[in-house]
Formats: structure tokens, C-alpha cells, sequence
């Protein structure tokens, strides 16, 4: 089998093999890196709060929110530890292009990673404000989640250079229904595949792409893929997707690469879940707590594991 067609398993001795940036003990919270996370919408305010505090329980050091107008005071009072601009907002609950300049200020700063897209609405909108966001941030990993993932769809999509061929800073993050949307194909062909399906969308998008389910396909667009299994079905329940999202942003900021970021996401995000289930069953347990259990799990997968217990890193 050749290398590009290879799968990895990804669990905790894959992680072990694949250890995160190493965070200095005498650093500060630039050192762990700036993470602007973008989404939430009148309906949908929690989910941009379920995103950065992710972000922040995965390590990154420095949190900046972007949200509607009519919610950024709420979320400002949930988030204490972030800074929360509010920007003006669509009739249809999406932010208005011309938005972007509220972040040329910040573009002058250091921005380690974006996410845009937990709990925003009107596609369209939301599609031209990611078009003309992006190229502010030339540096930042950027996370594309929920309706923001859009923008890859169709001849129009999203490209980093004329022909999206370059070194990928995108990650996508689709379940199957998404997934499908996107592609212009079915659930179940989507289901029935996941594999070929995930390798498919992270070249034609150049980027790398999470397929989400109780078998998790992560692509990168060169061909290689790692797939996590998760037994959790308490892990499927509203919020739970953001909140993935935010740890993935969370790692990119603290210097993961795009494969590595979305890797360890998935298990960290998997393992946290496992703890809430062993502890209070199998459903019923919030995504709002998972975040709770994300340092725990991060310490325990940056023990050393017995040489016998070695894998190669991917």
C-alpha cells in the first residue's frame, strides 16, 4: 500500500508519538498564542461561548470574540476572560461584509488561529465576510465550522492562490449531512464512505478536513488520513460540534500544524466525553461541561508511554 493511500489510527500512543509545541514555563500568555474565535447570532448565542471557552481549556493564551451587535454583551458577560467586539448585523442574523473593518486594527497584531462559525446564520453573508476576512491574517490557522464552511462550495469557493495548491491553513470540520451539502452528494454516500469522501473534500479544498461521526476521518489534502473510532453517543448532542472546534483552535493558536491541531482535537474532544460518560452516564451529560474535562485530558496524553507501547508519529 502506498504511503498516500495509508490510514492511521489516531489514539492516545499516536498523540504520545506526535507530542504538541512545548509550552515554556517561564512564558506568558502571548507564548501560548492568540486565538480569534468569530460565530455565535441572535438564535444561536451560545455556541460561539462554547467555542472560545474551548479554546482556552485546550491552552491558548490570549482570546479575542467576534459576534453580532445585538448579543455581544452576553457573551462578554459569559466570557469575563476574553475581549468581545460586536459587529453589525444582516436582517437575516448574518454580519455584514463591510464588518471586516473592525478587525484591521487587530490584523497589525498577532493572531495565531480563527475560528469562524459556531452558531452563525445567513450563509451568504457570512460567506463574503470570510472571503474578505481571510486575507487580513495571511499567518493565522484558520477553522472553518457550521454555515462558514460554505465558502468552499462550488466554483466560487474559497482559494488561498489561483490554483489552491499551496501549503494548506485551513480546517474544515463537516458531519455527514454537512459533508454532503458541501460535496453536492447524499448522506448515506457520504456514510458508506467515509474515507474516500474526506480525501475527496480536503483536495478539492486544499485543506484539511475532519469528517465527524462515531468513525471521525481526518484528510489532509495530500492524501494521507487518520481515523479515529468513538463508541460515545452522549458526544452527539447540540453544542458538542463547537465546542470540538474550539479545542481544535485552541491547539492551532498554541503552534499545532493544521494535521496536528485537528488530530489531537478529535481524541482530546472523544476522551473528554469518555470521562463525563464514565462519571454520569451514558447521554445526558452537556457540551457546556465538556470543556471542563479538556486540561485533565491533555495532561494525561502528555505522559511518556513505555517504549513496547511506541508507535510511529504520522
Amino acid at each position: 500500500m502506498t504511503t498516500h493511500l495509508a490510514i492511521h489510527r489516531l489514539d492516545a500512543a499516536r498523540l504520545q508519538a506526535w507530542p504538541l509545541p512545548a509550552i515554556g514555563i517561564g512564558g506568558d500568555k502571548e507564548d501560548r498564542g492568540h486565538v480569534l474565535v468569530i460565530g455565535g447570532s441572535c438564535q444561536m448565542p451560545g455556541a460561539v461561548i462554547l467555542a472560545a471557552t474551548a479554546a482556552l481549556r485546550a491552552g491558548a493564551g490570549k482570546l479575542t470574540v467576534a459576534t453580532g451587535q445585538s448579543v455581544a454583551q452576553l457573551v462578554a458577560s459569559a466570557l469575563p476572560e476574553s475581549r468581545v467586539i460586536g459587529l453589525p448585523e444582516t436582517e437575516s442574523g448574518g454580519l455584514q461584509s463591510w464588518s471586516i473593518e473592525e478587525f484591521r486594527t487587530l490584523a497589525k497584531k498577532r493572531v495565531d488561529a480563527i475560528l469562524i462559525g459556531p452558531g452563525m446564520q445567513d450563509e451568504p453573508a457570512i460567506c463574503t465576510f470570510v472571503r474578505n476576512l481571510l486575507p487580513l491574517f495571511p499567518d493565522a490557522r484558520v477553522v472553518l465550522d457550521a454555515c462558514a464552511m460554505g465558502v468552499v462550495r462550488g466554483s466560487q469557493g474559497y482559494q488561498e492562490d489561483g490554483e489552491n495548491t499551496g501549503a494548506t491553513r485551513l480546517i474544515l470540520t463537516p458531519h455527514a449531512g454537512e459533508m454532503a451539502r458541501l460535496l453536492g452528494d447524499d448522506k448515506e454516500t457520504i456514510r458508506a464512505n467515509p474515507q474516500q469522501a474526506a480525501r475527496d473534500a480536503a483536495k478539492n479544498w486544499n485543506a484539511v478536513v475532519a469528517l465527524k461521526g462515531a468513525i471521525t476521518c481526518i484528510a489532509a489534502p495530500t492524501g494521507v488520513l487518520w481515523q479515529h473510532e468513538e463508541d460515545n453517543i452522549g458526544l452527539a448532542s447540540s453544542g458538542s460540534g463547537d465546542v470540538l472546534a474550539g479545542i481544535i483552535a485552541g491547539l492551532a493558536a498554541r503552534g499545532a500544524t493544521v494535521e496536528q491541531a485537528t488530530g489531537w482535537g478529535v481524541v482530546v474532544h472523544a476522551q473528554a466525553g469518555r470521562r463525563l460518560a464514565e462519571r454520569m452516564g451514558a447521554i445526558g451529560f452537556l457540551a457546556r461541561e465538556i470543556a471542563s474535562e479538556i486540561p485533565a485530558v491533555l495532561t494525561e496524553l502528555d505522559k511518556p508511554i513505555p517504549t513496547s507501547a511506541a508507535v510511529s508519529p504520522p
